[in-house]
């Protein structure tokens, strides 16, 4: 087993339309306004940045993010990642009853060095983490979404 290699796998559910809850999700340089840990989120073009994450765990994560898809008849975002994780990342919008459902879904592996050599002992308090941002990421998006 990769102990540097991750999966996940967050379902989301809104009462919100699917577009207003694509818009959102599609304006990467917003997300620091509703989800707490993404401490900084730039635009370097329309299709990369980079972005600043911290949770729960007293280190940052920067990433670059490049898009690779944006298809918003299907509902779907998918961005290569780079930097401190290399891999992908992909938001799937669906409308589910009268709302939304979201799925979010990674596969990365890390490359920042301090992180590398924690791996084994420190997995599943890195997995915990990633939980607690997913889960803060979907009540703040849940607020932004009501606000609008």
């Amino acid at each position: 087993m990769d102990w540097n290699h991750y999966r996940f796998v967050s379902v989301w559910v809104f009462p919100a339309p699917p577009g207003a809850v694509f818009a959102h999700l599609a304006h990467i340089e917003d997300y620091p306004r509703w989800w707490p840990q993404v401490r900084e989120a730039t635009r370097s073009d329309d299709g990369s940045g980079t972005t600043r994450i911290r949770s729960f765990l007293p280190y940052d994560v920067v990433t670059t993010v490049s898009e690779r898809r944006r298809d918003p008849a299907r509902g779907i975002l998918e961005a290569a990642l780079g930097g401190d994780l290399d891999g992908w990342a992909r938001w799937t919008v669906t409308a589910y009853g009268s709302g939304t459902r979201v799925v979010y879904e990674q596969e990365v592996e890390v490359r920042r060095a301090l992180l590398r050599a924690l791996a084994l002992p420190c997995r599943p308090v890195l997995r915990a983490n990633h939980a607690l941002m997913m889960r803060a990421g979907r009540r703040g998006l849940a607020a932004a979404l009501q606000a609008v």
